[in-house]
Parts: C-alpha cells; structure tokens; sequence
C-alpha cells in the first residue's frame, strides 16, 4: 500500500531516524521524503511517501508508536485516496472552471461532491459536470443560518476542505474557526493592493506594472491568512483595464488549481503566520 504521513512538531533530534526506523517496522519502503526546521518556532516539519506491506491501520498504529515520544501532529492516508472538496462560488467562472477542466482529466486529485453559491449563474455549468448545485443567498440577516446549512453539508458529505472558487461573501468568525487550515481563497493581490470596487480599474489608473494573486488559507482577519501560492505577470501602460481583468483572470486560475493540488498532496504545512510548501 503506497501511503503519505505528514508530520509536525517541535524540532529536536532523532525525528528523522524515528520515522525511517517506523516506517521500516512498518514492512515500509521510503519512496519520497521532504523534511524542514523553521528555526523562529523551532518547527519540525516532514513529508514522508512510503509503500507498505501492511494495511493502513496497522501501518498507522505502527508509526504512532514509533514517533510517540515527540509528541507529533501525525496524519497518514493512502496515496490514492483523494480529499473531498466543497466549493463556494459566486457568478465568475473561470476558477470553477478550471478546477472542472482538470478534474476531467484526472489531472486534480481530489473529489468534489457539491457546488454551493449565493447566485444561480452557474448551476447549469456545475450539473453538467454531473455535480449537485446549491442555492444558497445570502444577506445580511440569514447569513448565520446559510453557514449552519453550509456546516452540516460539510459534515454529511465527509468534506475535507472549502475552496472558494471566488465566491464573494465574507465568511464568519465562527466558519472560520471550524474549519482551521481547510478553507482555501484566492484573490487579486496587486502592488500596491487596491480593496474595494473595480480593483482593476484601479490599477489601471494607477499605471501598475505587476498584477498578480494570491491563494491563501482563510482566517478571521480578512485575506490575512497564511499563504499558499502566488504568481504575477508583468504589463504596461497599453493594456486597458479589460486586458487587465483578462490576465488577472488567467492568474487566478491557475493560482488556486495549484493551491488545491499542493493541500489535496498533503505538501502545505501551517507554521506560525506562514506556510512550508513543499513542491
């Protein structure tokens, strides 16, 4: 059985040698194995792909063990076995889209049992892909009662994480805390950063030169969550704020599809305010 363990924990010596010694009573054969130490918190981190002769309840039990003594986060699971994802959305779809597109190919390895948005646009677009849609709106004065609905969706359907596909709400204090390190946003992040309406007819005004985004994990404090993946492109003064929006588009896409695919490998690490990504 091909397996991943994640590991995480306060730095101390010998934790390297634990696991391979585990893995090794585990009838294990170490495949891949990433390993970093954030010295400002004294983090331990580790990713470590292993094929055993046991099953995973066994190999779990036997890798516990062997790494008890360091008081570790530990969390193992096969290697084929994909994450489940509930996305948010609003009436953009392009990041929708390309999180369909790869799923078609087999080339996102996690499953997606619902769509949830606060408009309709998209539900045509989500059935046909053979995925259940549902119509949530959202106002000011239901907005606690349609993230009840949202947690207990979670919580039938076995959801691992939350992707928010550019759904444009702002989820409360209490979702967030529920769901620490599993909820995913993307959104345009801009030097200098421009919050409000129109974003990129801001920047346009503002004659920038790099526009780019962000994935991040979702906190309480809005779009300040630890980090995932970023990338920018460079423009210049031709390009008219609808080319702008074009290529912010195409950015975003492609940010959030790899933000999903590094957390559906297990390759994101929480430490302090940032992330460890292991590519």
């Amino acid at each position: 059985m091909d397996l991943i363990a994640s590991l995480q924990c306060a730095d101390q010596p010998g934790i390297v040698h634990a696991m391979t010694t585990a893995v090794l009573a585990a009838e294990g054969n170490i495949i891949e194995n990433q390993q970093f130490t954030d010295h400002t918190t004294n983090t331990f981190v580790m990713r470590t792909r292993f094929e055993s002769a046991q099953g995973l309840e066994k190999a779990t039990s036997t890798l516990h063990s062997g790494l008890a003594q360091f008081k570790p986060a530990l969390h193992i699971r096969p290697t084929d076995e994909k994450p489940r994802a509930l996305v948010l959305v609003t009436k953009e779809s392009h990041c929708l889209r390309d999180l369909l597109y790869l799923l078609e190919l087999n080339e996102l390895p996690i499953e997606i049992p619902l769509v949830i948005s606060n408009r309709e646009e998209l539900k045509v677009l989500v059935e046909s892909h053979g995925i259940p849609f549902l119509y949530l709106a959202v106002d000011s004065g239901n907005k606690a009662a349609q993230e009840k609905i949202m947690m207990a969706k979670i919580a039938e359907l076995k959801i691992d994480f939350v992707v928010l596909a550019r759904y444009m709400q702002i989820l409360s204090s209490d979702f967030c805390a529920a769901l620490p390190g599993r909820i995913i946003n993307i959104h345009h992040s801009f030097l200098p950063g421009f919050k409000g309406a129109k974003p990129y007819h801001q920047a346009h005004d503002r004659g920038v030169k790099i526009i780019g985004a962000t994935a991040h994990f979702v906190t309480a404090d809005l779009d300040e969550g630890p980090i995932i993946e970023q990338d920018v492109a460079h423009v210049n003064h031709t390009a008219t704020p609808e080319q702008l929006i074009s290529l912010g588009r195409d950015i975003e896409r492609r940010v959030l599809s790899r933000a999903v695919r590094l957390y559906a490998e297990e390759r994101i690490f929480t430490v302090g305010h940032r992330t460890v990504v292991f590519a």
